[in-house]
């Protein structure tokens, strides 16, 4: 299980000041032919208009296969006004503006093989540069060749993000609509935990009928160790591992999908046509919500790089496997909470601030496996609410996230970006797990809800408080280091003013009937009968 909020994935370059831009390339007809391709410049070397209004008509000259190391490589024609395309490699491309510069070209595209801008290098050797240097993908200037033919104009400007990022808002509503529910989930099966131990005969139903796998400390902390274990596994086996963890969330995603929606299926008093099988009768409609349960995540299978709308499969399965994780897995009191809670803020700040100095590349091991491990060459922002991929690059990622597509994913920045906001499964269902356990005890206790409304309220806040902190310092950002004292913190001020502390960290849990002066409280003693009298 990943935690991380989210993965700013924008080009990794080794120069992290390279921005996009968009070439808007038209060849000769009427109507004239036009497309538009991504190419990277450095905004501080050379500024390009916002609007393609703005931007200065350039006719493009082909010199890929020349390498423009010397003014002698200079075509007799000359390169006067013109934006020059060469190849990256025979010498540094800074040398290369340089002859581009003398021979009084406009501009200089540097075409390679990933659009992946390279090391700086030393540009006061090259103080008087006044062209523009940009870097585009040399499979796009194929295409250019074959959809325009060789008589090409060119216009480069770079348009403006928007101000507010919408996917914060969504991703927040996703986040919170998806611990809210799920722990409110769980407060249900309590209660009708509780009601049937108070009948004899439905206590051993419930026995058969187990809603839970309860994690001890002990479990918790093996969990933990297990999380740590398959993160640097990932990290080192990686191209084979990821096929691996996306055959798991296939089949864990359809069976979560299957349970969320079997349940209220199941509350519809109509089409319940059963057949018998095995001496077992099954519902059909029940069949056939398990064909598309499988179909969907199936589907998702097969396309999982479609980058236009295989999302809404992910985030529908991923939605459905936080819900179902977040209402089975039980934490039986506040002290398997705090442990697990604890320990995964340490391994989440372990992975994301304290792994970069141990890389060889430098790069955290969270966000590496977030976003997809690139090239040696290549370095990504961090841990933070943003993320764009480069379509060129199917890049299998782990399926960890929630996604939702940024404004620019919809406009002419498409060609350059597939821009999402991406939030980890971990920081929906770690915090999820505690806020399920407030909702439990309020109906042990009949505390009319208090934990449970309280928690979910310091979990928004804590996202809130994210998204700030991410937009104030513009630097990767780990969750649970917000989400965790959040929640932590506010449900031990509750039970610590309801002097219900005691109860509250050891648990107050039907299961222990055998102990009937489980239900304790420290103002109100009552017996575990009469709780369930009161519910």
């Amino acid at each position: 299980m990943c935690h991380f909020i989210v993965c700013n994935k924008k080009y990794p370059f080794h120069l992290q000041t390279a921005q996009e831009a968009i070439l808007h390339a038209s060849g000769n007809g009427t109507p004239s032919p036009s497309k538009d391709y991504c190419m990277l410049y450095n905004p501080h070397w050379t500024a390009l208009p916002s609007t393609l209004e703005n931007a200065t008509s350039i006719s493009l000259m082909n010199l890929t296969s020349t390498p423009l190391c010397n003014t002698s490589d200079i075509p007799p024609d000359g390169i006067k006004n013109k934006a020059v395309v060469v190849q990256w490699g025979t010498c540094h491309f800074l040398q290369k503006a340089r002859i581009a510069q003398i021979g009084g070209a406009e501009a200089l595209l540097v075409a390679n093989n990933s659009v992946l801008f390279p090391p700086l290098g030393n540009k006061s050797e090259f103080h008087d540069m006044k062209i523009l240097v940009a870097f585009m993908n040399y499979k796009d200037f194929k295409d250019m060749k074959q959809t325009l033919g060789d008589n090409i104009t060119v216009k480069m400007y770079s348009p403006s993000w928007p101000n507010f990022d919408y996917t914060m808002v969504v991703i927040f509503i996703i986040a919170v609509f998806t611990v809210a529910l799920g722990g409110y989930w769980s407060g249900l099966i309590e209660l009708e935990n509780m009601r049937a131990m108070a009948n004899p005969e439905d206590r051993e139903m419930r026995k058969k009928k187990e809603d839970y796998l309860t994690f001890s400390p002990l479990t918790v902390v093996i969990f933990v160790v297990i999380c740590c274990v398959m993160m640097v596994l990932l990290y080192f086996f990686y191209k084979w591992l990821v096929y691996v963890m996306i055959a798991i969330f296939c089949i864990a995603s359809a069976m979560s999908m299957y349970n969320c929606l079997a349940a209220l299926i199941r509350k519809i008093p109509y089409g319940q046509c059963t057949i018998v099988c095995c001496g077992k009768v099954i519902e059909v409609r029940l069949i056939f919500l398990s064909g598309l349960c499988i179909a969907i995540a199936v589907v998702w299978a097969v396309f999982r790089n479609e980058n236009r709308w295989a999302w809404i499969l992910q985030d529908i399965l991923g939605i459905a496997f936080c819900l179902n994780l977040i209402k089975t897995l039980k934490l039986p009191n506040f002290k398997s909470c705090v442990i697990l809670l604890g320990l995964l803020l340490l391994y989440d700040v372990f992975f994301v601030f304290i792994t970069p100095f141990i890389t060889k590349n430098g790069e955290s091991i969270m966000v590496e496996l977030a976003a997809g491990p690139f090239g040696n060459n290549e370095k990504n922002d961090g841990n933070l609410v943003e993320a764009t991929a480069q379509p060129s690059a199917p890049h299998e990622k782990l399926p960890v996230v929630i996604k939702v597509p940024k404004l620019a994913y919809f406009s002419v920045m498409s060609v350059c970006v597939m821009p999402v906001s991406i939030l980890g499964f971990g920081d929906i269902i770690v915090p999820g797990l505690l806020i399920a356990y407030c909702r439990r005890f309020d109906e042990q206790t009949g505390s009319s809800s208090i934990y449970y409304i309280s928690s979910t309220i310091a979990y928004a806040v804590g996202m809130i408080l994210t998204f700030v902190v991410l937009v104030l310092m513009k630097k990767g950002q780990p969750a649970l280091l917000y989400l965790v004292p959040c929640t932590l913190i506010t449900a031990s001020v509750v039970a610590w003013r309801r002097k219900e502390m005691k109860k509250f960290w050891k648990g107050s849990s039907y299961q222990m009937m055998d102990q009937p002066d489980y239900a304790t409280n420290e103002e109100n003693p009552v017996t575990a009968g009469e709780q369930v009298v009161q519910q």
